[in-house]
């Protein structure tokens, strides 16, 4: 039976934040809405948010503050052209330039939560102003940028146990390493980051691909994140694999390149000055609040 507390007797208040859980083909992440642009997100607390027994789970954070009130000079300049600034962390707590998978995911949360009504519209990222149009219910378009090779002068390959690959190495802006190979279990387990060389292409890690081709428009993939491990997906992955692949087997500028990933299935498409669109679906999964304190 519950009885009213004597008198004086002092109670902590617990205050709680809202959060969201989403995923793009598997990718998945923690979402929280910061309006006012107060919440400061220290590595710690997004390792504690993001831990799949510990915290909520996810790949990643995905903080959602107008981009006027960012804190980042190159993102408050997106200001004028996206409203919303999709503040992006690795799982390991460290910052990354962007997420193809988690734009989508952002997009969609601001869609279904009503701070976005338009089909077509701008999210503000470290790399760049993305533009994102609505497909359909939970399907998006999101156009990507340009991508460029890594620059180094000796060439790139990926070593896992007693084999190695050539790799094809491109900024998208996350830097990712490419290799082809006959089957994707050739990889093995990916517990462990594989040994990319030179080290010098790649001074802050890199995302790494494993990509089988399937057709001139259609490949799989699997892949190593910087900062998480191996993913079910990866957006900007999706697009590097594509981009190396339409090279590597020589399909026709412009083609929709499909790409499996083991979370299900995005598209990839470049147009004639190299800009590539991500196309594939976003889920939230769930809703709720958090003890303040698990943001301290």
């Amino acid at each position: 039976m519950r009885t009213k507390p004597p008198s004086g007797t002092a109670y902590a208040r617990h205050m709680t934040v809202a959060f969201a859980k989403g995923h793009g083909t598997g990718n998945d992440f923690v979402i929280l809405a910061d309006d006012a642009g107060q919440l400061e997100i220290s590595a710690t607390v997004v390792r504690r948010l993001t831990d799949r027994h510990f915290g909520i789970g996810g790949d990643g954070l995905l903080r959602v503050v107008p981009t006027a009130l960012a804190n980042e000079a190159d993102v408050v300049a997106q200001a004028s052209v996206a409203e919303w600034f999709m503040d992006y962390r690795n799982a390991d707590g460290s910052i990354a330039e962007m997420c193809g998978n988690g734009v989508r995911v952002f997009a969609h949360f601001l869609r279904v939560t009503g701070r976005v009504v338009a089909d077509e519209f701008h999210v503000a990222t470290r790399g760049g102003t993305k533009r994102v149009t609505v497909l359909g219910e939970g399907e998006y378009a999101v156009t990507m940028g340009g991508s460029a090779p890594v620059d180094t002068t000796q060439p790139l390959s990926i070593h896992v146990g007693e084999r190695t690959w050539s790799a094809v190495g491109v900024l998208l802006p996350n830097p990712h390493a490419v290799a082809f190979v006959d089957s994707l279990e050739d990889a093995g387990s990916l517990l462990d980051m594989p040994n990319v060389l030179p080290a010098s292409a790649y001074p802050h890690g890199t995302n790494v691909e494993f990509v089988r081709a399937l057709g001139p428009t259609h490949i799989e993939m699997r892949v190593f994140e910087r900062g998480v491990g191996e993913t079910l997906s990866c957006g900007t992955g999706a697009c590097a694999a594509a981009w190396a692949a339409s090279r590597h087997q020589g399909a026709d500028l412009g083609a929709r390149i499909r790409v499996d990933v083991p979370g299900g299935t995005v598209y990839v498409e470049e147009d004639e000055r190299g800009i590539m669109t991500l196309s594939g679906p976003a889920v939230i999964v769930a809703t709720g609040t958090i003890d303040e304190g698990l943001l301290r």
